[in-house]
This record gives C-alpha cells, structure tokens and sequence, in this order.
C-alpha cells in the first residue's frame, strides 16, 4: 500500500488475514498490493527491522540512514483513522542512527530543557497579554477572574479558544468566546442542566440570557453577580403523561388477552 510519491504503508490489521502470495497466516503486518494483503518476505520487506514510535530523533536519522523504509499504521476504530505506530527500517541503519543519539543525547536534552524553557516564558507573557486583552474589553471583570480565564483558555496542547490563531492574535471574538465559555459554567445553571441530562443545545438556549446580562454588564464596566436561580429556573424532568407509566399488572386472575395458552385436555 503506497501513496504515488509517499512512503511505503504497513498495517498493523486488527483482524485475521492470510498472505494472498504464500498463505501465511495470521498477518501480524501486511502491505496492500492492489487490493491484496501481502505478507512483509513476499512484499520484499521482511529484512527489516521494526522500530516502534516514540523516539522522534531516533526515527529521523534510522529513516534517513536506511535505503528502504516502510511506515506502520494502525487504524484507530474510535477516531476513524489510521495512526502511525512505528517504522520499518534497515537492522544497520538503526544500529547507526542508535548510536549518533547516544553520542549528542546530553547536547539533545540540554536544548530539550532550553526550548521548555522558552515555551514557560512564551505561556507567561501570553496569559498575560489575554488576562489584559479581557479586561480591555471587560473592564467590569473581576481581575483574578481574568486572569483565572485566560490561564484555562491558554493551556498549550488544550485546543482550547485561547490556543487558536484567533486567540494568540487576541481577536475580540476569540477572547469573548473564552469569558462566554467561563461565565456559562461558573455563573449560570449550565453544568446542572447538563446532569440533568438536558440536551447540550437547549441547555445553553437556557442561560444564554443570563451570560448576556453578566457580559454585558462586565463590558460597562459594572460588576454584576449573576441572578440567583428561582423556583421556576430549576430544571424538572418532564412529568410522564398517563400512557408513559408502565406498571405490572396486580396480581390476580389474568385477563384472556394475558392468559397462557392452554393446551388440549383429552
């Protein structure tokens, strides 16, 4: 299985196939060829070796070090993909690619903690360029609630708002998104409707009245509690009509509908 211009493919199957060129089975890898699963000696790939992800620098130089190479894919049922699980590479280019690694693995470590480092004073300047840009827009916003908003919307790897293009460009609608998003769980009934298992769209339908008046208000630079819950906001399952109720009939003498067949008595 090859892509035109693109690595050779290895699947790692999840289920039970036997090799269409020598009838070897179960396939623990196979290559596609038109169609057809191969194992890797008849795919000519059965001279390499496998070397499991996880080492990005490893991979790198044992891929560039080796004349043939094959990536490993597994499908992942849950996110309907197929995600890399290693490579197939020659046995003397990663004993040469081991080798280099082990020879610059403190030079590698050494710039591994400086690029954290970096990225730690990278994450601080921007959570507090976000914690400003909230109150800019949201002057009414109590401070250490900005600054609580902007450190969970800025999370590196989160993919939350604060971690989009939009949010590291501070746009206005990106930044209200993040306090929206706050205001709903924090200072409405949201979460509360959500356990009562009401449907996430009509949930937020619910309290988006009371998110626009917190907004509002923190924009004119008012702060604003939000409104306590009255006795007509709680959420209350609806109340099952007469035909919802299901109870077992009392006992007693079965109805002839509800009767067991009898049989014949001779």
């Amino acid at each position: 299985m090859r892509k035109e211009g693109g690595p050779i493919l290895v699947i790692q199957p999840r289920h039970h196939h036997r090799c269409t060129g020598c009838g070897r089975a179960p396939l623990r890898h196979l290559v596609l060829e038109s169609g057809s699963p191969l194992c890797l000696d008849c795919a000519d790939l059965g001279h390499l070796v496998f070397l499991p992800r996880g080492d990005t620098a490893l991979t790198r130089r044992a891929r560039a070090g080796s004349s043939l190479s094959a990536v490993v894919v597994r499908r992942d049922r849950r996110r309907r993909r197929y995600e890399r699980q290693g490579v197939f590479v020659e046995e003397a280019a990663l004993a040469a690619a081991e080798a280099a690694c082990l020879a610059d693995a403190e030079a590698r470590a050494r710039r591994r903690a400086r690029d954290a480092e970096r990225r730690a004073v990278e994450d601080v300047r921007f959570t507090a360029a976000l914690t400003a840009e909230i109150l800019r827009l949201f002057p009414g916003c109590p401070a250490g609630r900005a600054r609580d908003i902007a450190e969970h919307a800025s999370v590196r790897g989160s993919g939350r708002v604060g971690r989009s293009a939009a949010g590291r460009a501070l746009d206005a609608a990106a930044v209200t998104a993040a306090v929206r998003a706050s205001v709903r769980h924090l200072d409405t009934e949201y979460d509360a409707l959500l356990m009562a298992r009401v449907p996430h769209g009509r949930a937020r339908a619910r309290v988006a009245a009371a998110i626009d008046a917190v907004l509002a208000a923190w924009a004119a630079g008012e702060p604003c509690e939000p409104p306590a819950a009255g006795p007509d906001d709680a959420y209350e399952p609806p109340a099952a009509g007469p035909g919802d109720v299901c109870e077992p009939p009392a006992a007693g003498r079965a109805s002839p509908a509800n009767r067991p067949p009898q049989g014949r008595t001779r």
